[in-house]
């Protein structure tokens, strides 16, 4: 076959393999194996040709794609955790200021309530857990709540609890937020009652070194949570520019990932009650022992710097680095001119 003739017949194909990228792998391998045959026939036949030399070209382009796919295939988890989940919620982060907000104003009414009328601690946490915690601190034991059950025990019912209340907090979204208002007016209330008890009994510094060893992380995964269903009802009940099902669709998908995300967190915090926050209170008992305050100091500190680089920082970093999400679910980078 003439050279002429071989590229007319094969250059429209060839066009649309360099403008057109493959919609899936095994395109890719196809076109691949097409290219490959046809560069065989060219090399053999046309060796110093330039339609060699685009073949060639068009092959390499293809098997580089091909790579990258195979590389991303298995190293989406570690994508999905440093660029997509911080992109996302970087996308909801007025969502997450919002929770943030509301919850701390729940704490704070829970703190003016229990000042105002001690009884009010009593109605939120029980008259029993106040008069057994009353009972510890009368025997110079007042963390004792934390080494009543074995710590293993505690680790799987903590976990599955924090697990179940993110859950149902997310899916309060789909009661337009209201749910999930509720949830976290409740959780606030009673964390603004739960500290101002213990402040009111003169262990304000002790009960946070102890308390907030695990509930940094606990609590900032119940507002993540929160903000989580949210970003539910904000699909549902703000379209926008969208239909709102297509709306739906997007923000469920976003807040679906949000919420997967906690699992790990809460497990930490878990442990880290079920275990440190053990040893953490017999430091306040009266024949102390278990760890050393600064190591308490240190666990609260590693955790409030976890939180907040992963959920705030890291985010706000990405996106201005230009790194984005595009349509189709892929993290892209802006290519920036630096000049």
């Amino acid at each position: 076959m003439r050279e002429a003739m071989f590229i007319k017949k094969n250059a429209d194909k060839w066009k649309a393999y360099q403008e057109e990228d493959p919609d899936d792998p095994d395109e890719a391998s196809e076109r691949f194996i097409t290219l490959m045959d046809d560069l065989a026939y060219a090399k053999t036949f046309y060796p110093k040709s330039k339609a060699t030399k685009w073949i060639n070209g068009l092959s390499a382009n293809v098997y580089q794609n091909i790579y990258r796919n195979k590389k991303e295939k298995y190293s989406r988890i570690f994508t999905f955790w440093k660029y997509e989940l911080p992109l996302i919620i970087k996308k909801h982060h007025r969502t997450f200021l919002f929770t943030a907000l509301i919850f701390m104003l729940f704490v704070a009414l829970g703190v003016f309530a229990s000042r105002q009328d001690p009884e009010f601690i009593r109605g939120i946490l029980g008259d029993n857990y106040v008069r057994m915690t009353e009972d510890n601190i009368a025997k110079g034991d007042p963390f004792g709540v934390y080494k009543d059950e074995n710590p293993f025990n505690m680790f799987v019912r903590i976990a599955f609890n924090n697990i179940k209340v993110a859950f149902i907090t997310f899916m309060g979204g789909f009661t337009g937020g209201l749910l999930t208002f509720y949830l976290l007016w409740n959780n606030g209330v009673m964390l603004g009652s739960f500290q101002y008890f213990f402040f009111a009994n003169g262990l304000g510094i002790q009960s946070i070194l102890v308390i907030w060893i695990h509930g940094t992380i606990e609590i900032s995964s119940i507002i993540i949570a929160g903000a989580a269903g949210f970003v539910l009802a904000n699909g549902i009940l703000f379209p926008g520019t969208y239909t709102r099902m297509e709306s739906f669709k997007r923000n469920a998908k976003d807040a679906a990932k949000i919420l997967i995300c906690l699992i790990p967190f809460f497990i930490a915090a878990a442990y880290l009650e079920s275990y440190i926050t053990h040893l953490m209170s017999e430091t306040y008992d009266r024949a102390p022992s278990g760890m050393p305050a600064w190591l308490g100091v240190l666990v609260l500190g590693l955790s409030f710097l976890l939180i907040t680089w992963y959920f705030i920082a890291w985010p706000i970093i990405l996106n201005r680095k230009g790194f984005f999400i595009k349509k189709d679910g892929i993290v892209s980078r802006l290519q920036i001119n630096d000049a």
